[in-house]
């Protein structure tokens, strides 16, 4: 099983890091198709790939912050994650046929 962290910020990283996450693989795009079942897929991903992970069988925690208007649109560091009550929230993600 593979734990994978997904994000381009390094803010984002070096807070992961911060937490104690056990992370295999950190990279900036997912290919869905490399998640298996069992694995674990951290990040802030579009709903239609999220679904696909859970699609999968593989968790989804999503990297939720409480963020002010302001800081919308600017590079954040570990800090300012933590300022915004940053945590992971698992979600199941479903499509709908």
């Amino acid at each position: 099983m593979t734990t994978y962290f997904i994000s381009r910020h390094p803010g984002a990283v070096e807070w992961a890091a911060k937490q104690g996450l056990v992370i295999d693989q950190q990279i900036i795009h997912l290919d869905p198709t490399t998640v298996r079942s069992g694995d674990t897929v951290i990040g802030t991903l579009p709903v239609h790939l999220a679904a696909d992970v859970c699609q999968r069988g593989a968790r989804y925690l999503h990297l939720v912050l409480d963020l002010a208007a302001e800081a919308r649109g600017r590079e954040l560091t570990a800090s300012d994650l933590d300022a915004s009550d940053a945590r992971l929230e698992e979600f199941v993600v479903a499509t709908q046929t």
